[in-house]
């Protein structure tokens, strides 16, 4: 969990938020996410 923080704070990132990216990376390096989903995300 102390890399995850260290990682987030890298990024200016709460830990959540990091978390939220690194699943949204997967989901579009697996093309889990339908087209819409991810300009949603983007803008988000």
């Amino acid at each position: 969990m102390a890399a995850l923080e260290k990682w987030a704070a890298d990024e200016f990132r709460s830990v959540n938020g990091q978390l939220e990216w690194i699943i949204n990376k997967a989901l579009k390096e697996a093309k889990r996410l339908k087209p819409d989903q991810d300009a949603e995300e983007e803008k988000g």
